[in-house]
């Protein structure tokens, strides 16, 4: 009678050992898919990439929540692999894509470079500083706020910002030279300032560090600024 109890129990312990495996194993896996992240509420995963389906759901209107801690292992530092970076060049597609979308805007073209963004479009329209603005508007909801842009309502100079295209930070004198397509482009309408403290193109009026940052027309006398 004691045996088959025994055997009975060493079954059921063995069962319930396999389980907490299991599961270890299963949380193993998700902390090596999300690192250090909280967990959400809705558990479905640390990293919620798929979101939690509504009825409604698209890619396009979840909200992303994430959060990390550090490592609780005193001196033990977090390392991402995989930390995400602003591309320059997905920005400038981005940019053209979502302004052919304006209405009356037909061409564009954009350069994105490390503190610039310059437009360049084609639109059929009556009222040059309202496509300005609207143009203008959505490139700066595409790249960081530091950014400054430009725009013109000129196709002939597509050609100039065309060229800058294989250019980089490092090339010599590209400072001078996209400065003075900019003071081209600065002839064409440039929408409404931004702010009372920002004028059409988001350029910091009397910022602190304006010496470093040669605006062209923010307010601050021109006498006061260096060349970059």
């Amino acid at each position: 009678m004691r045996k088959p109890l025994l055997a009975v129990a060493l079954g059921t312990a063995v069962t319930l050992a396999g389980c907490a495996q299991m599961a270890r194993d299963d949380n193993t896996d998700v902390y090596k898919r999300s690192g250090n992240m909280m967990n959400v509420t809705d558990r479905n995963d640390l990293y919620n990439e798929n979101g939690v389906p509504n009825g409604d759901d698209t890619p396009m209107n979840n909200f992303g929540y994430v959060r990390h801690q550090k490592s609780p292992v005193r001196g033990d530092v977090n390392i991402y692999n995989n930390m995400p970076t602003f591309n320059r060049e997905q920005a400038a597609d981005l940019i053209s894509k979502l302004c052919t979308q304006l209405p009356n805007v037909k061409d564009v073209a954009t350069l994105v470079t490390d503190e610039e963004v310059l437009v360049v479009y084609d639109a059929d329209t009556k009222n040059r500083n309202e496509t300005a603005d609207q143009v203008k508007k959505t490139a700066l909801s595409v790249v960081p706020r530091y950014y400054h842009v430009y725009v013109a309502d000129n196709p002939q100079l597509m050609k100039d910002i065309e060229r800058f295209g294989r250019l980089d930070s490092n090339s010599r004198n590209i400072d001078q030279i996209i400065d003075a397509t900019i003071q081209q482009m600065l002839k064409y309408p440039q929408g409404r300032k931004l702010s009372d403290g920002e004028n059409e193109n988001g350029e910091m009026i009397n910022e602190t560090n304006d010496r470093l940052d040669r605006d062209f027309h923010d307010g601050t006398p021109r006498s006061a600024k260096t060349t970059r």
